[in-house]
């Protein structure tokens, strides 16, 4: 994590998306992040619509970030949870949803998430800032059993069969 014995992880491209929940925080993040010296690139939406849908952003987020290795990509709506399920519709993403910076390392540790989730209207900016940072800080553990489980998850995603 950043500031955590002198350790800081280099900047990464990342992609983001929202709906219009999640719109004022993605605008808050990418300034945010940009500071931080992180390559910014907003998926979408490009104004305000308060009609708009999610599927498209967060489907559009995660196809970015499978197709760019060693990228990572924030989805934003009002609770994080469908935006999360439509990242993971697509093949090798692992989405995450995050609610605290703690939950945020664990999905990277642990399951070597590259898109985390955050609801909006769950958190502050400042508190949504500090669980997108820590994802992007916290590098994969490379634990033998965790990446055994991520194989796993990746056989089933492509075979339809586990082990």
């Amino acid at each position: 994590m950043r500031g955590c014995e002198g350790w800081q992880t280099p900047s990464v491209r990342v992609y983001l998306g929202s709906d219009h929940a999640g719109f004022e925080l993605k605008s808050y993040l990418i300034r945010r992040l940009t500071s931080l010296g992180h390559e910014t690139v907003d998926v979408g939406p490009a104004e305000f619509d308060p009609d708009d849908d999610y599927p498209q952003y967060c489907v559009e987020t995660a196809r970015q970030v499978v197709g760019d290795p060693g990228s990572l990509g924030v989805v934003l709506g009002g609770s994080g949870n469908g935006e999360q399920i439509a990242a993971n519709k697509v093949a090798g993403c692992r989405a995450a949803l995050a609610w605290t910076p703690e939950i945020a390392a664990l999905a990277r540790k642990h399951n070597d998430a590259q898109v985390v989730s955050v609801g909006a209207r769950m958190h502050s900016e400042p508190d949504a800032a500090a669980i997108v940072e820590t994802f992007l800080d916290t590098p994969f553990s490379g634990d033998p059993r965790h990446a055994r489980r991520i194989a796993q998850i990746a056989e089933y995603e492509g075979t339809g069969r586990l082990g």
